[in-house]
């Protein structure tokens, strides 16, 4: 039993190119499997999340951490009366745009196309879903549901001000609503990303070895956690101990969503997913205090992981190949394989061939990427 105030497909604005229903799935199921089958979701697996993609097998990648916020997203939609069909399409293609190396791939991609309106994910994302990915006969991108699309633009809020080139381009044709919140849906998926890093970061430091147990155990939420766990089993091994320890982090994390997003829409009391839109404030997130201890939990993690030595080193390094491949290919795109240097040598402008050059590299694994640094300068080997 859905809510008033969650999104039927039944009512949904449709897609931007008319196609017929199907018999066994809803409108948000068919874009769900959409996303799963396409290329791009595939590619997450060979991209970073924090570690590079090769560095070791248990680290998470933008793949699993996408399943992740998936996985996370079902859960508080369920509770909340929500649709989750919509909820885990949005959170399995929050993170399609990435470029390779995660966050340093794009700030280096942002820099490299500052001449030519920047570059974003999330617009990267929706360039993806509506035009990249191009394998169906009648048009080109997935043709995602209109609240679907509207989840991968603005799930983390209205997007105002200059707006990304692909954000822009795709909107004159397909009025995404930029200026006001999304669904509650889109909502849960941008909250159940925040859940699901806080808490793998967590993990993976740990067996990174970047910090320490006890160097955590001080931390809000996590030091209580941990010392629950020590009370149950006071000789549980130590594995076990990280492991139960942090779901316990993980299970804090949803249920103070939980609470203050039901406190939020009893207060609200929005009849249907329009009022949603229109109420100029989120109605899924963390309580003030659960903000305030994530904010302590965000910067011992930016300075203990993200700030750490080897971390900063690959950074540079993964910097630098994103930067050289961009310069290399745009002074001679024909080193682009045949479909995309044929796209870049009819552009009509030099902004247009560095936005098919930069969504060449964003598409990238990070293995790819290396390779072809490597192939073009000889420089960088993977390992």
């Amino acid at each position: 039993m859905l809510a008033p105030y969650a999104t039927s497909p039944e009512e949904s604005r449709g897609r931007l190119h008319r196609e017929g229903g199907s018999a066994h799935r809803s409108a948000f199921q068919r874009d769900r499997d959409r996303i799963i089958h396409c290329s791009a979701f595939r590619r997450l697996k060979h991209k970073t999340q924090v570690f590079v993609e090769h560095e070791g097998d248990y680290f998470r990648t933008r793949l699993t951490h996408s399943i992740e916020v998936a996985q996370v997203a079902r859960t508080i939609s369920r509770t909340l009366g929500l649709n989750e069909d919509l909820a885990e399409a949005v959170a399995l293609a929050h993170d399609l745009g990435h470029t390779p190396f995660g966050h340093t791939g794009e700030d280096a991609l942002a820099d490299c196309m500052a001449p030519y309106g920047g570059f974003d994910h999330n617009a990267q994302a929706l360039k993806i879903v509506t035009d990249l990915e191009r394998h169906y006969a009648e048009w080109d991108g997935l043709n995602l549901t209109w609240e679907t699309l509207e989840g991968i633009a603005k799930h983390n809020g209205p997007v105002t001000g200059e707006l990304p080139f692909a954000l822009a381009d795709y909107d004159a044709r397909h009025d995404l609503e930029l200026e006001s919140h999304a669904g509650a849906e889109a909502q849960v998926a941008a909250i159940s990303d925040d859940i699901a890093y806080n808490n793998h970061d967590l993990h993976d430091g740990l067996r990174a070895g970047l910090f320490a147990v006890d160097d955590i155990c001080d931390l809000p939420i996590v030091g209580r956690c941990f010392a629950e766990v020590d009370r149950k089993w006071p000789s549980l091994d130590e594995d076990r101990r990280q492991h139960e320890a942090l779901r316990r982090v993980f299970g804090v994390m949803v249920e103070d969503v939980l609470r203050e997003s039901e406190r939020l829409l009893r207060e609200a009391s929005p009849g249907s997913a329009a009022e949603v839109r229109a109420l100029g404030a989120p109605v899924v997130r963390f309580s003030p205090a659960m903000w305030a201890d994530l904010k302590v939990i965000r910067a011992f993690l930016f300075a203990r992981m993200y700030r750490h030595w080897s971390v900063r080193r690959m950074r540079r390094k993964a910097a630098r190949i994103v930067e050289q491949l961009f310069e290399d290919f745009m002074a001679d795109p024909g080193m682009l394989p045949p479909e995309w240097s044929e796209a870049a040598g009819a552009a009509k402008s030099e902004t247009l061939r560095a936005r098919i050059v930069a969504d060449y590299i964003a598409g990238m694994t990070d293995r790819f990427a290396i390779e072809e640094h490597r192939a073009l300068r000889g420089e960088m080997k993977r390992g």
